[in-house]
């Protein structure tokens, strides 16, 4: 028996069923023509492990090996030249489409950090939606353990629709949990919000007293200095006191001595002019 994919075989038994009233023949029924995978490398272009993980990575999501995107000139302000590798992309049709998409609606969505639902904004205005991807973990095929950084992607869906509004259909069919904008969301979507900042808060918080406290310290480290200053200023000045204490003793001492040397000699004269007479 010839394997048929999960959402091919819904799409055929009651996509198209629940669709078709919309349109005078079946063959109007949108389709899914093609899923394009782009992932930008950016500031890594000229690293080649980077961008061999990038293709790597990129591989294992979609079952298809990743194609590498390239410059088409010269731009100086990014140190880019031409032809130089930007970023990787995979373009899934028939089967491996339907597979990739199956995976991303049961395992990888749910992963999502925060995931409250998938916004209506990225259709394009002619039947196209652009889904973006923050983080390249919430893909159960990638290992936290073996990635060196974590980098988002853009998963363009493109389809035979002709406007928005039948493509936002054809999604929905599928299983694309789009937002219903109901009040339980919108609560959930205040409380994350408010988390978000209280957390940013705390942030901020942290950071102040962690301002503070090194201006304290730097300020109680410069009175330190300026107390050990006057302390030795404080030293010097004694010892400038001492050394004149010490040097007016001499002084005295010197006096004293020539003293005592002008009376002996006064007391000698005074003898000669005795024995004189």
């Amino acid at each position: 028996m010839e394997y048929i994919p999960r959402l091919k075989k819904k799409y055929k038994d009651e996509v198209v069923n629940s669709l078709r009233g919309n349109y005078k023949s079946i063959m109007q029924v949108p389709k899914l023509v093609k899923i394009c995978l782009n992932q930008g490398i950016g500031s890594a272009a000229s690293d080649k492990k980077q961008i061999e993980a990038a293709q790597h990575e990129m591989s294992i999501i979609t079952g298809q090996k990743a194609v590498l995107t390239k410059s088409k000139k010269d731009i100086s302000n990014f140190k880019l030249r031409k032809g130089m590798p930007v970023g990787v992309m995979v373009t899934l049709r028939g089967d491996k489409m339907y597979e990739f998409l199956d995976r991303l609606i049961t395992s990888t969505i749910p992963r999502i950090r925060d995931f409250n639902g998938i916004s209506e904004k990225g259709f394009d205005g002619q039947g196209n939606y652009t889904l973006g991807i923050k983080e390249q973990i919430s893909f159960s095929e990638i290992s936290i353990d073996k990635i060196n950084k974590v980098t988002g992607m853009d998963i363009t869906f493109v389809t035979s629709a002709i406007s928005d509004n039948e493509a936002l259909d054809l999604l929905k069919e599928l299983g694309m949990p789009f937002k219903t904008n109901n009040s339980v969301e919108k609560l959930r979507e205040e409380k994350i919000n408010k988390r978000k900042e209280e957390e940013k808060k705390e942030v901020e918080k942290k950071s102040k007293e962690e301002s503070l406290d090194t201006t304290l310290i730097n300020e109680d480290a410069s009175s330190e200095d300026v107390s050990s200053e006057d302390a030795s200023s404080e030293d010097v000045s004694s010892e400038d006191a001492s050394s004149e204490d010490v040097s007016s003793e001499d002084v005295s001492s010197e006096d004293a001595s020539s003293e005592d040397v002008s009376s002996e000699d006064v007391s000698s004269e005074d003898n000669n002019l005795e024995n004189k007479e």
